[in-house]
C-alpha cells in the first residue's frame, strides 16, 4: 500500500462544523506518555499519534475505531498489547477483505478493532470514567488553592487567592466571560491560551491576527468578540462538561438537559420548528447546495457528470452507488483520475485532466471500486451519501407496476352457447319462473320476450 494513499479517519468538509464528539484532550503532563505498538517494539510520543495510527496501518494492518473518543489512549493500547498475547487478533477483530472479488495474491485482510466487541467498549468506559475521576479532582484541588495568582489579561489588576476573582472580573468589568469558575478545569492551562492568542495579536472568537494592540482592542469592542469561539475545539479540555459522558460534547449533553425541562404534559407545537438546510458538496469542485436537485444539475450542467444517467445505465444498487461516490471523492482527494488512473501534482491538475481527456463520465471496471472498502466514506459529512436514491425501492415498485399490466385470459371460451345454457345463473332463473304459478301469463310473456332478444345475440356470438 502506498503511503501517500492511506486514510487513517474519514475526512471533513472545511467549510461544515465536525459532527463526531471529540474526546476529552489531556492536560500537559501527559504529553509525555508513549503509544505502545500492539504488535512489535515501536513506539511514538503522544503528540505523534498520527504516526502511530498509520504505523499500525501500514505495518499490521490494524485500524483502530473512534480513537479521538478514547480517554486514555497509552492505557487503551497497553491493555489490547497483552490481550493480544494470550489469544490471536482475529477473536477481538472485525476483519475486513479488500479487493475481494479480485484474484487471491491481490486480497488483503484488515483488523478493526471497535466497541462492538463488549470488552473493548467496557474498556473504553471504564477509561472515561477514570478521567472523570481524575478531572474532578484536578477541579476540586483549584478550588481550595489559595496560592493562585495572576494578572488580568485585559488591563493591569493582579488577582490573588481564588481563581474565581479573576474570572468575575473579567466578565464583570470587561464583559468577557468564559463561563462559571465551578465548570472550567486546568484554569490555569486556559487563561495561558487565551493570553498568547492575545500575545499573538489574535482575536479571541473570530481567530483572525492584526497588526498592532489598538486595532484589535477596537475590532474585539467594536464586533462584540470580547468572548471565545465555541466551535474551537481546543477549549473543550478545559469544561467539565466534555468529560460527563463517553463520545458526547457540551452541546449535546446540555441539548439533553434542556429536554428533560420541557413539560410532557403540554401539547407538541411544531409550527415553528424550522429544518437546517442540507449542504451538499459537488464532487468536483467546492460548490454547495441546499437541495440534492440542485447539487445534481450543477454537477450535470457544470461538469458533465450526469450521476442518474449512471445509476440507470449500471443498475447501480444503493450500495453500489455509495461505494461510487466514495470512489470518487478518494481519487479526487489523491489527485489521481478515476477514469484512467493517472497521477497529478494537485487536485487542480487532476480536474483539467479529467475535462480535457473527456473522463467524467469514464468509470473503470466496476470490480475497481465496488469493493468493501468504499462502503467507509471518505468524507464523514457527506450530506450527498444521505440522499441517493433506493433504487432497490424502485424497482420492487416497478415489478408492481408491471405485475397490475398483466392480461387475464379465460381458460376457455370455445364453446360459448353451451356455458351459457350451463351456467348457475340461468338455470336460477328458469327455476324462479316456474315457480310463479298465479302470474303465470305475464312470466309467459316475459320469458318470450326475453327469448327473442337473446336469440339474435347468440346467433350473433
Amino acid at each position: 500500500m502506498n503511503c501517500q494513499d492511506s486514510i487513517l479517519e474519514p475526512l471533513c468538509f472545511p467549510e461544515q462544523p465536525l459532527d463526531g464528539a471529540p474526546g476529552p484532550r489531556r492536560s500537559s503532563s501527559r504529553s509525555e506518555l508513549l503509544l505502545l505498538c500492539l504488535f512489535c517494539s515501536e513506539s511514538s510520543g503522544l503528540p505523534q499519534k498520527d504516526v502511530f495510527l498509520k504505523h499500525l496501518l501500514l505495518e499490521h494492518k490494524v485500524v483502530i475505531a473512534d480513537v479521538k473518543l478514547i480517554a486514555d489512549l497509552p492505557k487503551y493500547l497497553l491493555y489490547w498489547k497483552g490481550r493480544f498475547l494470550e489469544q490471536p487478533v482475529t477473536d477481538f477483530c472485525s476483519v475486513i477483505k479488500t479487493n475481494s472479488t479480485g484474484p487471491v495474491e491481490k486480497q488483503e485482510n484488515y483488523f478493526l478493532l471497535c466497541d462492538i466487541l463488549p470488552e473493548d467498549r467496557i474498556l473504553r468506559e471504564n477509561l472515561q470514567q477514570k478521567r472523570l475521576e481524575e478531572v474532578l479532582e484536578q477541579q476540586q484541588q483549584e478550588r481550595d488553592d489559595g496560592s493562585f495568582q495572576r494578572l488580568c489579561m485585559f488591563c493591569s489588576d493582579e488577582f490573588t487567592g481564588n481563581r474565581s476573582s479573576l474570572l468575575n472580573h473579567m466578565a464583570r468589568e470587561h464583559s468577557f466571560s468564559i463561563g462559571l469558575p465551578d465548570n472550567i478545569v486546568f484554569c490555569d492551562d486556559f487563561l495561558d491560551t487565551l493570553q498568547s492568542k492575545l500575545d499573538n495579536l489574535q482575536c479571541l472568537y473570530c481567530e483572525k491576527t492584526f497588526r498592532d494592540k489598538t486595532t484589535l482592542k477596537d475590532h474585539m469592542r467594536k464586533k462584540a468578540h470580547r468572548r471565545i469561539n465555541a466551535n474551537n475545539r481546543e477549549y473543550d479540555r478545559f469544561y467539565v462538561i466534555n468529560y460527563l459522558e463517553l463520545g458526547k460534547t457540551w452541546e449535546e449533553v446540555q441539548s439533553e438537559d434542556d429536554r428533560e425541562l420541557v413539560d410532557d404534559g403540554a401539547d407538541d407545537d411544531w409550527s415553528d420548528w424550522q429544518a437546517h438546510p442540507v449542504s451538499a458538496v459537488c464532487l468536483f469542485c467546492e460548490h454547495q447546495s441546499e437541495t440534492m436537485d440542485q447539487i445534481y444539475s450543477h454537477m450535470k450542467d457544470i461538469h458533465d457528470f450526469d450521476l442518474h444517467k449512471l445509476r440507470t445505465e449500471l443498475n447501480l444498487r444503493f450500495y453500489q452507488q455509495v461505494k461510487l461516490v466514495n470512489f470518487i471523492r478518494r481519487q479526487i482527494h489523491q489527485s489521481r483520475c478515476y477514469g484512467c488512473h493517472q497521477r497529478f501534482e494537485s487536485r487542480a491538475d487532476v480536474l483539467r485532466h479529467i475535462v480535457a481527456e473527456g473522463h467524467v463520465m469514464q468509470l473503470p471496471d466496476v470490480s475497481t471500486w465496488d469493493q468493501p472498502q468504499y462502503y467507509f466514506p471518505t468524507y464523514e459529512n457527506d450530506a450527498l451519501l444521505c440522499t441517493l436514491p433506493d433504487s432497490d425501492d424502485e424497482d420492487a415498485g416497478d415489478e408492481a407496476n408491471r405485475c397490475e399490466d398483466v392480461p387475464v385470459i379465460a381458460e376457455d371460451v370455445s364453446d360459448l352457447r353451451a356455458l351459457k345454457q350451463s351456467s348457475v345463473l340461468n338455470q336460477l332463473l328458469r327455476s324462479r319462473s316456474s315457480g310463479s304459478q298465479s302470474d303465470g301469463r305475464r312470466a309467459t310473456t316475459t320469458t318470450l320476450h326475453s327469448n327473442s332478444q337473446t336469440e339474435p345475440k347468440r346467433k350473433q356470438t
